[in-house]
């Protein structure tokens, strides 16, 4: 479940490494390069909300195998495209489809005994949280090794590889929904009504998703522009990244040890130091490094917190808590790679501090108000 989560979101992240090489390409302004990871999220979103709740409704080993296939078809039509329009449509196509990681979580909640569930949440997030960042690390390297068409024509192959897998690997598990379609969406918006800690929990990892798009989409630019470093040499920042793991498997345990609200507060203010170092990234690589590596750390931990909080209140929901939350976390990221857009062709790199560090603060506060003011909800019984 790891492996397929990291594989399938990773699909997501490997255009912006390169945004810089296409824009080139196709003679496109850096705002405009910027909303191909726009669309692409907002594909995601749409699979969030129309693909992920048949978690509970449908038989997931069947689901998983479809979706994963879809993916790889999907990646295969981007590295054979011949105009950005179409590179755009099949973006928005493998969106939808790669949601297979957030079928993957909620089936691991699912399997895991109540004591041992942020444990199994973090590590299938762990892969997850691995598949996003060394994306660009190969997305970089190919590119630079044999283009960036091999970039997508090598990931659906694994995906493809993948689909089989889930087929023949994955345990058969009865649905626990049988109720109408009309219904079964329906209860995601009931789901909000009633769940304060959902509703909390999906505007502090929306904002938080939407600082993560804010960087990621921006740091291509800057590095290319500042240092002029080349796409593999971006990608490697990747790896820095990827330090960020150990927040997924730090803060599953701190959630199984009833941590989880305290442990957001400490994670959401990593997020907010690392936005200093990420400055001085203009002048210093050693100081850039570290920043990233805070800034996932924060991002990465505060998720897994909010995860693990949200699949404690409906096990027979599990697919539809993740639509709820997921869906307001991609939103988020999907605004923060839109203002990043922007932001960047307005006032450069400072211009994108300014605006990540706003945000990673107004999440300290909405945590301070909000999660120290009400109780915890806990899981019916």
């Amino acid at each position: 479940m790891a492996v397929g989560s990291g594989l399938s979101v990773a699909s997501l992240y490997y255009v912006q490494p390169l945004l810089e090489l296409l824009a080139r390409e196709y003679g496109l302004s850096d705002t405009k390069a910027g909303l191909l990871v726009t669309v692409a999220q907002l594909g995601y979103l749409a699979g969030l909300i129309v693909v992920v709740p048949l978690g509970d409704h449908h038989e997931r080993r069947k689901l998983l195998t479809i979706t994963s296939a879809l993916t790889a078809l999907g990646l295969l039509a981007m590295g054979l495209s011949h105009s950005f329009l179409m590179l755009v449509a099949f973006s928005i196509m493998v969106g939808i489809s790669c949601v297979t990681a957030q079928i993957l979580v909620p089936l691991a909640a699912h399997l895991a005994s109540d004591d041992k569930r942020g444990s199994a949440v973090g590590t299938v997030m762990s892969g997850l949280l691995l598949g996003i960042l060394l994306a660009r690390t190969f997305s970089g390297v190919m590119a630079e090794l044999a283009g960036w068409r091999s970039v997508f024509i090598v990931a659906a192959v694994l995906m493809a590889g993948y689909s089989v897998a889930c087929y023949k690997i994955l345990p058969h598990l009865v649905p626990t929904s049988n109720t109408s379609y009309r219904t079964l969406y329906a209860s995601i918006l009931h789901l909000f009504r009633d769940e304060p800690v959902l509703r909390r929990r999906s505007l502090i990892g929306g904002l938080q998703y939407a600082v993560f798009g804010i960087f990621w989409t921006a740091m291509a630019f800057m590095l290319a522009r500042q240092y002029d470093m080349s796409e593999a040499m971006i990608g490697m920042f990747g790896l820095i990244g990827a330090i960020g793991i150990l927040a997924a498997r730090i803060a599953g345990r701190l959630a199984d040890r009833g941590w989880a609200r305290l442990s957001t507060g400490g994670f959401l203010m990593v997020t907010v130091s690392s936005w200093g170092l990420l400055y001085w990234g203009q002048w210093s690589l050693v100081a850039f490094g570290v920043g990233v590596v805070l800034l996932d750390l924060g991002i990465q931990g505060a998720h897994i917190s909010n995860q693990s909080e949200i699949y404690r209140l409906n096990p027979e929901a599990r697919s539809r808590l993740t639509t709820g939350y997921m869906a307001s976390y991609f939103l988020g990221g999907a605004c923060g790679s839109a203002s990043a857009a922007v932001s960047y062709g307005m006032g450069g790199w400072p211009a994108i501090v300014a605006l990540g560090s706003s945000v990673s603060i107004l999440c300290v506060v909405i945590w301070a108000v909000t999660e120290l003011r009400f109780p915890v909800k806990r899981m019916r019984q």
